[in-house]
């Protein structure tokens, strides 16, 4: 079956990247395989609605469809899209989610609140899609919310070069920290990745927190200890960065010599990046599941501004992977191992 991929968010680099990475994964586990790119023509009309047409024939090919709908109007865009895809005989239907908006209403806050999750995962499988591609999710139960395969790609693929070069800068005095218990699960992941690919023992602590309100916490404890070490921060996600960014006041406070943040999702709105610049951490770094702007630089590995402690790491790789494994009907954890 013919494979041919699109980006509803006009992200063409990432999309020549992702392409790139598909044939790089493919030659290095021995495969073949055919991934073109396609265009779609996003419309947006004076009242609000939104429109996407493809361009290029679908008929009886599996679609991909790239797009981090972080506002209403790209939900929409993204619907209209795998609606399209679907009544033009596409045979399957991929939409590839780096970002899921609403990730973090898993379940309900209030008596009368809304699950967004489990709304989200109804609106992708009613509009079409046969499976479903995305990265970290907030809790990993939203998995269930989902009546089609779900490919949950994990950061500790993209991040665990950054955690070696940490090990490698610094006395070896490293250790990781969850910033609340229920991200200790993801932090455990980590420790076995290092563990197994560089042989460094990972030692971690949690933060645990209480909150009176959304992005506002009222007290920290740490579970653990941190004195006279480095810490690497993990996280899925930094919205404001008013969380993020008092767990490293309160990390050094205690003794940490250093603190550095691994997020996957840069979300980084209102005050977010003001906050970062201005916290005593060492360094942040986060992928591009969601587009970062452009003064961070080109998506590479690295720093992008001497005056800015923001990396950024390149989301290709594994959103490769992930296509390679589909296309072949191979395992994604065998072929992320090979990376």
């Amino acid at each position: 079956m013919e494979s041919i991929i699109f980006s509803l968010d006009g992200r063409d680099e990432l999309l020549k990247n992702v392409i790139q990475e598909f044939y790089n994964v493919s030659r290095s586990n021995h495969l073949k395989g055919l991934l073109e790119s396609g265009k779609v023509n996003v419309q947006t009309f004076s009242d609000g609605e939104v429109c996407a047409n493809y361009e290029d024939s679908v008929r009886g090919k599996r679609v991909y469809v790239i797009s981090s709908p972080t506002t209403s109007d790209k939900i929409m865009q993204l619907m209209m899209a795998l609606d399209s895809a679907k009544r033009a005989g596409a045979k399957e239907i991929i939409p590839i989610i780096p970002y899921m908006p609403y990730s973090r209403s898993d379940k309900r806050d209030y008596t009368r609140g809304p699950i967004g999750a489990k709304v989200m995962a109804e609106m992708i499988e009613n509009r079409g899609a046969t499976s479903l591609i995305t990265f970290d999710l907030h809790a990993d139960q939203i998995q269930g919310f989902f009546n089609i395969p779900v490919t949950h790609m994990e950061g500790q693929f993209m991040f665990d070069k950054y955690i070696k070069s940490v090990c490698d800068s610094v006395d070896g005095n490293v250790v990781l920290a969850s910033p609340d218990a229920g991200g200790s699960k993801r932090v455990q992941r980590f420790k076995k990745r290092i563990l197994s690919r560089y042989d460094i023992n990972l030692p971690y602590v949690i933060i645990e927190k209480t909150r009176s309100k959304a992005n506002e916490v009222d007290a920290m404890v740490l579970i653990g200890d941190v004195t006279d070490m480095h810490v690497i921060i993990l996280d899925d996600m930094c919205d404001t960065g008013g969380t993020l960014c008092k767990a490293v006041e309160h990390l050094l406070s205690v003794g940490a010599k250093s603190v550095r943040a691994i997020v996957t999702h840069g979300v980084l709105s209102g005050p977010a990046l003001n906050r970062i610049r201005e916290s005593p951490m060492e360094s942040f770094c986060c992928s591009d599941t969601i587009e970062i702007p452009k003064i961070f630089g080109d998506g590479n590995f690295g720093v992008y501004d001497t005056n800015e402690v923001v990396m950024v790491v390149s989301s290709a790789r594994q959103i490769a992977t992930a296509i390679v494994a589909t296309d072949n009907d191979l395992s994604v954890e065998m072929l992320k191992n090979n990376n």
